[in-house]
């Protein structure tokens, strides 16, 4: 199984990692059965997304997709963050093996999760946005 120059480089220097104290949202998916579990914070200032961070439990490629995802968000509209795709995020990383594919969906559920958590926070009902979310336990990648 290889993997592109920029998932090892996204694997090894991971971007945004970490927490933010008073996160206006806070997203986690993936469950303990498939391994990867992913948690997104996000800051947000007049519908821009001015910081992300993240925590990622799993392999290579969850951190890869993790990183590279928060890269593709910081500084976007909330509705330009929701446009993102799992393909996007393994296009920008020059392709994923199959089997890992699954591991750049859950980057895309943990940016929704975080934006439909902020939704929440604002008296807002997330899903006519976001769509239904899967909580950890239900992302169904295995």
């Amino acid at each position: 199984m290889a993997y592109s120059e920029k998932v090892m480089d996204h694997f090894a220097n991971p971007r945004n990692v970490g927490e933010i104290e008073n996160a206006d949202g806070i997203g986690e998916v993936g469950n303990s059965k498939c391994g990867d579990i992913m948690k997104m914070y996000i800051k947000v200032e007049n519908d821009i997304i001015t910081d992300v961070k993240f925590k990622t439990f799993g392999c290579g490629a969850a951190i890869a997709t993790s990183s590279m995802a928060t890269e593709m968000i910081k500084g976007k509209s909330i509705n330009d963050a929701l446009k993102l795709t799992n393909k996007a995020v393994m296009e920008a990383l020059d392709g994923l093996p199959p089997v890992k594919v699954h591991c750049s969906v859950l980057a895309e559920q943990a940016i929704k999760a975080a934006i439909s958590d902020y939704y929440q926070k604002q008296g807002i009902d997330p899903e006519p946005f976001v769509g239904k979310v899967p909580h950890c336990d239900e992302c169904g990648c295995h």
